[in-house]
């Protein structure tokens, strides 16, 4: 008998219609004899609807009354579900976050899980029932509600799945599956059959919005098989698992990118020990998170020194950095919010050559300039102007055979 975490995202519980179609879906596993837990989100809209009702009281609402308010999004999902589950005779039983025993910090907005208890979860599995579970939810060790983040409920999901030692995590959404790239910039984006964990892990931090990251590094973490397939069409979706020595054969997985990118420049920096430090010190005292990093050395005994944060923090990011230009006598601050990064990823990487080769001549061949350019055992990213990302994506999809399956 096997046992499967389903989570269903806000979309696919987005009305009465959908949440009878989720609980016949669930049904039907459930009538093969496997054991089910189903985590779902919010219907979709719900969270977004609380959040906007509470600035209507307080312009910066209250962290902790925050959770107690967005945590009700799905607290209602799973009582609809658990009753549509009931209506054509499936026993089910639903759980909030702290009733089923997930335990979290107390970062309120964006708490970390830090143990589970699975012990009611498995009663009710054990007497035939499906248990419904609120994700993106828990409660601290002061029985305060929490809540994960956004797109905590695929992290709720991985977790329990985690806790259960279940056969596969499945996460339903309006997707079916994890694609080489975006299909609304290439048309010949192909679904994956399988990735692995480490190169879902770059896609979601490079603009990849299929999986929250740390749903993937759990995943990753206490070996979950996790695989991505579609609410509204039948077909075995993506699965994310480990490396196997099957898939060396293809040498780049996916194009990633990333709108929200921002450059800064200081340039004329003496060329000191510390220097670095005393650019970035500030811009991590503000908060802002700094991305990709260049330094060149002029012959002047001068440094140029690039950085990228994102867009929301930029103009922040750009006030910080020309305080430090006057502090150091540098020369100037230029900045530029009309960038994409756009990265390659594979695990193939590994052990093939010139992958940077063709990516930087396929670039060239479309006179597309590269501005920034950063890499890790299985990436490679660039920095382009902005204007160029349909291009570039087209382009190195093409160059990398992307739209063919692997042999």
């Amino acid at each position: 008998m096997a046992l499967y975490v389903f989570k269903f995202g806000g979309t696919s519980v987005g009305s009465v219609e959908r949440i009878k179609a989720v609980a016949e879906k669930v049904k039907k596993a459930h009538d093969r004899g496997d054991r089910i837990v189903v985590v779902v989100s919010a219907m979709s809209g719900e969270t977004n609807r609380l959040i906007g009702l509470a600035k209507d009281i307080q312009a910066q609402p209250n962290a902790r009354e925050l959770d107690m308010l967005v945590s009700t999004g799905e607290q209602v999902t799973v009582a609809l579900l658990a009753m549509a589950l009931e209506e054509i005779g499936c026993p089910a039983f639903s759980f909030t976050g702290g009733q089923v025993g997930i335990l979290t910090d107390s970062s309120h907005t964006k708490a970390r899980i830090r143990n589970i208890d699975d012990s009611r979860m498995r009663a009710h599995l054990n007497e035939g029932k499906v248990v419904v579970v609120a994700g993106f939810q828990g409660v601290d060790e002061n029985d305060n509600i929490t809540t994960l983040g956004r797109g905590g409920s695929d992290t709720t999901a991985v977790a329990l799945a985690a806790a259960l030692k279940a056969d596969e995590c499945l996460i339903y959404t309006d997707v079916d599956g994890v694609y080489t790239t975006d299909p609304r910039i290439e048309p010949k984006a192909r679904r994956l059959d399988r990735i692995t964990f480490e190169e879902m892990l770059e896609m979601a931090s490079l603009g990849s919005k299929v999986l929250q990251i740390r749903s993937v590094e759990f995943a990753g973490k206490y070996n979950v098989p996790l695989r991505v397939l579609s609410s509204f069409t039948e077909g075995s979706g993506t699965l994310i698992t480990y490396e196997e020595t099957q898939m060396e054969s293809a040498l780049i997985s996916g194009i990633a990118f990333n709108r929200d990118e921002a450059k800064l420049t200081i340039t004329g920096v003496p060329d000191k020990p510390g220097v670095a430090s005393k650019i970035l010190g500030p811009i991590a005292d503000a908060n802002i998170e700094v991305d990709m990093i260049v330094q060149n050395i002029a012959e002047d005994e001068t440094t140029d020194f690039t950085f990228t944060v994102h867009r929301n923090d930029f103009q922040r990011a750009k006030a910080s950095l020309e305080k430090t230009c006057a502090e150091l006598g540098a020369k100037k601050v230029t900045a530029d919010d009309n960038i994409v990064k756009i990265s390659i990823v594979g695990v193939g990487m590994r052990s093939h050559a010139g992958i940077a080769s063709t990516m930087f001549r396929t670039l060239a061949a479309e006179g597309i300039n590269i501005k920034m350019i950063s890499t890790s055992e299985i990436k490679i990213s660039v920095v382009v102007d902005e204007k160029y990302l349909e291009l570039a994506v087209r382009a190195l999809h093409a160059a990398f055979k992307l739209d063919q399956q692997a042999a």
